[in-house]
């Protein structure tokens, strides 16, 4: 496999990449309206922290987390290219986004995850809060936490 290299985003040309991932697993793929998908968090300079994952030269996975209420962090916009996935990416993005958190001082995470993937997240030692799934972007989601 490739050499996988986790990017917390620091400049517009990351960034730029990042949204090319979403774009085309969200918006191409998924069919996520673009003004759904692209938002305020999308800048250098927001809040937001920026993980890119790349494989070999290539860019495989991109994703977000946000500030949340009660000082966790909400885990955003996850996505892995087709190409490379059920290889483990989502994982690797996932502790990376997560470590990132962290580092930012969050001891806490949210996620929105498409009902679909709730096991993957599951596994992750992320558990569902009780309630009933809800479409975002037209999609079913569940709402799931984890402490970091």
């Amino acid at each position: 496999m490739e050499t996988l290299q986790a990017l917390s985003i620091e400049n517009e040309d990351q960034l730029r990449r990042c949204l090319a991932v979403r774009r085309e697993v969200f918006i191409e793929e998924q069919n996520v309206p673009e003004e759904l998908e692209i938002d305020e968090y999308d800048r250098i300079g927001s809040s937001a922290g920026h993980v890119l994952l790349t494989a070999g030269d290539d860019d495989a996975a991109a994703g977000r987390f946000t500030p949340y209420r009660g000082g966790a962090a909400k885990m955003q916009r996850v996505a892995v290219r087709s190409a490379y996935r059920g290889r483990g990416l989502g994982r690797v993005l996932m502790e990376a986004l997560e470590q990132a958190a962290r580092r930012a001082g969050f001891r806490s995470v949210v996620l929105d995850s498409q009902c679909h993937a709730e096991g993957f997240y599951t596994s992750l030692g992320y558990v569902t809060v009780p309630g009933e799934p809800f479409y975002d972007a037209g999609i079913l989601h569940v709402r799931m936490e984890k402490t970091l």
